[in-house]
């Protein structure tokens, strides 16, 4: 599972590269996700945090139920990859104007 991360934090960012350039449909979709992953994953954690403090419960253990839930889970890691997208689109980008 360990190895399944690590290389789909490197092959999956690297075919969202070659479907944009491929088909620029693409790089809207891309960019739309992640302001929908952002909306939800900013949303769940504000939530998750206000309830802690509406309910008095400052506790450590207590923010980390919000790692059970599979939206932030799923946005989360969406943002991850899609920030590793921008950054190697930025890169050939500079490297083709140069």
């Amino acid at each position: 599972m360990k190895i399944f991360l690590i290389v789909g934090s490197i092959v999956i960012p690297i075919v969202m590269v070659v479907l944009q350039r491929k088909w620029w449909k693409h790089h809207i979709f891309f960019n739309l996700a992640a302001l929908i992953s952002a909306l939800i994953f900013g949303n769940i954690a504000s939530i998750a945090i206000f309830n802690i403090i509406k309910d008095n419960k400052v506790f450590m253990t207590n923010i980390h139920s919000v790692f059970l839930n599979p939206f932030f889970l799923i946005t989360g890691a969406y943002l991850g990859l899609y920030l590793l997208y921008t950054i190697i689109l930025r890169s050939l980008n500079e490297f083709q104007n140069k």
